[in-house]
């Protein structure tokens, strides 16, 4: 009896330590990767290549006095002095469009499709630096690579919903803390070349229909800041960092006009009051570039 006892002790001790190693292996995958469903991160060239954005004029719209402390977090233009700005005008509401039917990559899209940005005039001091810009959207990879002094800054453009309609948890994750300065940059170099757009966002895709569209003039180069005050996620961070945009202007047909309602989705202005904010027109579309050959990874 002893020893069939002593036995069954060590059968169970060994099952026990089988399935502690188990659910150990099991909370370690858990860990490491995310839990089936769960959408995984682009690396910073998949999201960036893929991000164009189509600006509408808006009705104007005054938003409360706030003042912000923008620091730069690409890797080209880090240490450069933290800029000191106040909200002004709305100006102008940037949305995710496909460019000649060249949808986003399963997985990309899904983060892509939810980058609405409201733009807010806002002014600086001069910034004076020379770049060097490469396109990297594949539509336009023919483009030539020019030469740009970056002046004052114009625009902070800053993340929005419209009409309610929040992002997936993991989406937003991302979203919410993309925030982009646009500086004057001249020359301005006309691209004259046409291209269809697509909306992309679930809002809009039965709102406004797939248009022609010519490009014409560069007039703003728009990179990405941290708002004093935000609390970026390290892997957030190395996403957001690559986002530059250079903005030109387009000329496009005539739009019926479209209300919406805008909520800001960034921590720092999360407290400021919903907008109401009519589309009037299309009139400028902000492609991905890299500076100074500095690729987003990935």
């Amino acid at each position: 009896m002893n020893g069939s006892a002593t036995r069954n002790r060590r059968r169970t001790g060994t099952v026990r330590r089988l399935l502690s190693a188990t659910v150990g292996l099991i909370a370690m995958v858990f860990l490491v990767a995310p839990p089936a469903g769960a959408l995984a991160l682009p690396t910073p060239a998949q999201l960036v290549s893929n991000l164009d954005l189509e600006c509408f004029k808006t009705s104007p719209y005054q938003p409360p006095a706030v003042g912000l402390a923008l620091r730069h977090i690409n890797p080209v233009l880090v240490g450069l002095p933290i800029e000191q700005v106040s909200l002004g005008a709305r100006d102008q509401l940037c949305v995710p469009v496909a460019k000649n039917d060249v949808i986003p990559p399963d997985g990309v899209l899904d983060f892509v499709r939810y980058v609405d940005l409201s733009c807010y005039r806002v002014t600086g001091s001069s910034m004076d630096k020379s770049l060097v810009l490469s396109h990297l959207n594949r539509v336009l990879s023919d483009l030539p690579r020019k030469q740009v002094l970056l002046n004052r800054p114009e625009q902070l453009c800053v993340p929005v919903a419209k009409n309610g309609v929040l992002p997936p948890a993991e989406v937003l994750r991302v979203v919410r803390h993309i925030d982009l300065l646009c500086y004057g940059a001249t020359p301005n170099v006309p691209m004259n070349r046409p291209l269809a757009l697509r909306q992309l966002n679930p809002v809009l895709v039965g709102k406004i229909p797939p248009a022609d569209v010519r490009v014409g003039y560069s007039r703003q180069l728009c990179v990405p800041v941290y708002k004093g005050g935000d609390n970026i996620p390290p892997e957030v961070m190395d996403l957001v960092r690559w986002i530059d945009l250079e903005k030109y202007d387009i000329t496009a047909r005539e739009m019926a006009p479209v209300d919406l309602t805008l909520r800001h989705l960034n921590p720092v202005l999360a407290r400021l009051p919903e907008e109401k904010a009519t589309l009037t027109a299309a009139v400028q579309l902000g492609v991905p570039v890299a500076k100074n050959g500095r690729i987003p990874p990935g």
